[in-house]
């Protein structure tokens, strides 16, 4: 066993600063992440869903230095990414919205000028829907119409439709506070 400690030293000094490397690269991410959530006033379960993102997307990013530290060969892992990339690629081919509207979340987060609270006009051809912002989820937003009708409508329809402000957070009354 002493003998593999020492065989691998630096592979082992590698893995230990790519690790570490990840931990300030996350801690700094999460910071600013929602150092911009706060300033921008969003929702905090979708600013750790953000976050969360961004850990999955730095994880993938380690494991694959982590593989390269280590010396997996590169034709095996390449089997069998490409058969587990198959595999998952089918399945989500049949669910590719779903990754769309979480992209567009992602998206949202950091550019979406409307927030809980404010009515806005989605317009439509078809289906115009004009109604206030209950939530902003990862996959969809929760809308109520002035008729109380509630609509959940996609992440990436609302960035690929024309949406103006009707009323600047509309759960407020004429004095500035939360109304019922």
């Amino acid at each position: 066993m002493k003998d593999f400690f020492l065989e691998n030293r630096s592979e082992f000094i590698w893995s230990g600063a790519t690790l570490l490397l990840l931990l300030i690269v996350r801690l700094t991410i999460r910071q600013a992440v929602k150092k911009v959530g706060q300033r921008s006033e969003y929702n905090e379960v979708r600013i750790k869903l953000t976050g969360k993102y961004f850990n999955i997307f730095f994880f993938t990013i380690v494991l694959a230095a982590l593989f390269a530290i280590w010396g997996v060969e590169l034709e095996s892992l390449g089997v069998f990414l490409s058969s587990v990339f198959a595999v998952i690629g089918i399945g989500l081919f049949a669910i590719w919205s779903i990754l769309s509207n979480i992209t567009s979340g992602v998206i949202m987060f950091f550019t979406f000028p409307f927030k809980v609270g404010d009515k806005i006009r989605i317009h439509d051809k078809d289906h115009p829907i004009e109604a206030t912002i209950i939530d902003i989820k990862a996959f969809h937003l929760y809308l109520e119409t002035d008729q109380g009708e509630f609509i959940t409508y996609p992440n990436n329809l609302m960035l690929q439709k024309a949406v103006s402000l009707v009323k600047k957070d509309a759960f407020l009354d004429e004095e500035g506070s939360h109304a019922g």
